[in-house]
């Protein structure tokens, strides 16, 4: 199957088994390593990524299925010298340990803050994270940095 797609703003072409996940399409073809792959079973959202400025588990899309969409990975977010403020806040605030759940966990906390009306408190923070999981923060201090980020997200 011929797909086209546009990930962190590049144009994609490229031939893919029809059950072709996205996941594997990013990590494998593109070498995007960021999406991370945990469970295969949409419950950890290690692999979130931003499918036409929406949050989608990737293990779970065919790439069929974005065909034609903007995809946007943890790698398309911002860089080393110019972080994105909800990277920047899980820094500041050791909002990770281990790292394996944090791009999809940032990826997850920019869809919820974008889609916020108004400010997030923590119970909201807590409700809209509840597709990624994490092992070793407790999310005490993932949830400070998504509630620090968000006046950052909404200034930018």
């Amino acid at each position: 199957m011929e797909i086209s797609i546009t990930v962190n703003g590049r144009s994609e072409a490229l031939d893919v088994p029809d059950n072709a996940l996205l996941a594997d399409v990013l990590r494998e073809r593109l070498g995007l390593t960021g999406t991370h792959v945990g469970c295969d079973t949409s419950q950890c959202g290690a692999c979130v990524v931003h499918m036409d400025g929406a949050a989608v588990k990737s293990c779970t899309v065919l790439a069929g299925q974005a065909n034609g969409a903007e995809v946007t990975t943890i790698e398309g977010i911002g860089d080393p010298d110019n972080l994105h403020p909800m990277q920047a806040a899980f820094r500041e605030n050791h909002a990770l340990q281990c790292g394996f759940c944090t791009p999809g966990m940032i990826m997850s906390a920019i869809d919820l803050v974008q889609k916020a009306d108004g400010q997030l408190d923590e119970g909201d923070v807590r409700d809209g994270l509840e597709g990624n999981l994490c092992r070793c923060t407790g999310y005490h201090n993932i949830v400070k940095a998504v509630l620090a980020a968000q006046d950052d997200m909404k200034s930018a």
